[in-house]
């Protein structure tokens, strides 16, 4: 089987012909990743959405440098994987330490990802080092391809009012101060740490106090030439100057700078140009260094957890949920599994595959993984995690991955257990008879099942017993049965997609 017929296809909307001009299944506020995650997720499975941003573009900064495994497996099922590599650099996700970054030699720690050679046993894919201005970049060009989606970009919600039936939201464009007024059945909160979505519903976020405070600089220097083979995604330097990191950021030669400073003490100003060049050939062990500043900021360790994530038909994702530090490198790829989650979820109910209640998992399944990361990212040896904790936090309890038989000679390529998920339940047996006597389907669940079947082998490493079987959901999370959770069967409720206000 193909990785291209695993993936998501994408499907003509099953409800726009219930659906009026100016009102919309989905509005998602927000283009980060928790938002692009949602809306690729619901474009791709037929559900019209309309994703706005106040920025005009995505962002122009690299931020954050590491996807997870579960964030890889999901651009790979989605078929982005390689053209979100092409942004990044081959590394190994482990901490160097050294005085200088020249004499980086190989002595490192563990940051919580695995290796190449620890992901291979578990996964397809490994940890990747991509910036998140490119990383975003790719999302927002692809979801642009999906017709079930609309993306506007240079638009503020100014005002966000609930009704019986959704919301009703209303727009600003910044470039002409016009206003428009939209409905939505249901409205993501993918605005960041300041969430406007947030605050509209009133939902709390209790912050900690500033842990530590950080000088960013974004810069351009050949410095792989300095680390030779010891290619890592964390350069921790202890020189005269203090510790400092070093992050690869994007080819072909893009950087960040990070060091500790006091703002009740110290302005930006007090760091020219001049003097951060310095800093950083100190910091690279190399005074001749070639450097071009491209930018410099500040920003503080701060984290915080939303109250609750949902307000009736308005729900929070992403940094608008939940705030961490850079400690871990756990928030964007927190964000990803949000949004993917929540997406999957949210388009099963608008298509009454499950009743609404399966909304209320949302927040019960992802509120301990943002607990988790948050008490991390407020540790001050947070980045120093083995990798065999962390990985389980990743990938949760997702479908094992297996590589399949059989081996394609031609194009080298094999297919994962990962490979035969679908966007409906999906059934592996290595039972013949599953395939002939058709999907079993509980009553109330309208999802579609499909049988796969698998050799006895994988079956067995799967923890299928002969003549047994596993269900999945779209995520890769095995249910026992069909009808075990009230969530799948409960469609009492239903969506009420198709009724007007």
């Amino acid at each position: 089987m193909s990785r291209q017929a695993a993936s998501f296809a994408p499907q003509p909307s099953p409800d726009s012909a219930t659906v009026t001009p100016g009102e919309w299944p989905v509005v998602i506020v927000g283009a980060g990743p928790a938002g692009l995650i949602s809306a690729i997720t619901l474009a791709r499975m037929g559900v019209r959405c309309l994703v706005v941003d106040r920025r005009r573009s995505t962002s122009q900064h690299p931020r954050a440098t590491v996807l997870s495994l579960h964030t890889m497996e999901l651009l790979r099922r989605w078929g982005l994987d390689e053209l979100v590599l092409a942004g990044g650099h081959d590394v190994e996700w482990l901490m160097s330490i050294s005085p200088t970054l020249r004499e980086a030699a190989g002595d490192t720690e563990d940051v919580g990802y695995p290796t190449t050679e620890q992901s291979a046993l578990i996964s397809p894919c490994q940890p990747a080092n991509v910036p998140q201005d490119y990383f975003e970049a790719v999302l927002l060009d692809h979801l642009r391809t999906l017709p079930a989606a609309e993306v506007r970009l240079g638009v503020e919600l100014t005002d966000l009012t609930q009704t019986a039936f959704g919301c009703r939201i209303a727009l600003r464009t910044n470039d002409n101060g016009s206003i428009r007024d939209e409905r939505a059945h249901y409205v993501l909160g993918a605005d960041g740490a300041h969430s406007a979505v947030r605050r509209a519903v009133g939902i709390g976020m209790p912050t900690s106090s500033s842990q530590h405070e950080s000088i960013s600089v974004v810069v351009h220097a050949p410095l792989w030439d300095l680390v030779g083979p010891h290619r890592y995604g964390i350069y921790l330097v202890d020189h005269p100057n203090g510790f400092a990191t070093l992050l690869p950021a994007g080819r072909p030669d893009r950087w960040v700078f990070g060091f500790g400073w006091d703002p009740a003490r110290e302005a930006l100003s007090d760091y020219p140009r001049d003097r951060l060049i310095e800093m950083v050939r100190s910091a690279a062990g190399d005074q001749q260094l070639p450097i071009r500043i491209d930018r410099v900021g500040s920003f503080a360790f701060v984290g915080g957890m939303a109250e609750r994530f949902r307000d009736g038909r308005v729900i929070l994702i992403g940094d608008a949920a939940h705030r961490v530090t850079p400690r871990g490198g756990t928030g964007l790829n927190t964000a990803v599994a949000d949004g993917f989650n929540l997406g999957w979820k949210l388009a099963w109910v608008i298509k009454g595959w499950a009743g609404e209640s399966l909304l209320d998992s949302y927040e019960s399944e992802r509120r301990p993984v943002a607990e988790h990361n948050l008490a991390r990212s407020l540790d001050p040896a947070g980045s120093l995690r083995p990798a065999v904790d962390e990985v389980q936090v990743d990938l949760g309890a997702r479908l094992k991955h297996r590589w399949l038989t059989p081996f394609d000679p031609e194009t080298g390529s094999r297919a994962s257990t990962l490979d035969l998920l679908t966007d409906g339940l999906t059934v592996l047996t290595c039972d013949p008879d599953a395939l002939s006597s058709g999907p079993l389907r509980p009553a109330g669940v309208s999802a579609p099942v499909t049988v796969r079947r698998v050799d006895a082998i994988t079956a067995r490493a799967l923890g299928v017993t002969p003549g047994g079987s596993i269900v999945l959901r779209p995520d890769g999370t095995p249910l026992s049965s069909l009808s075990e959770s009230s969530h799948l069967v409960d469609t009492a409720a239903g969506s009420n997609i198709g009724q007007r206000r």
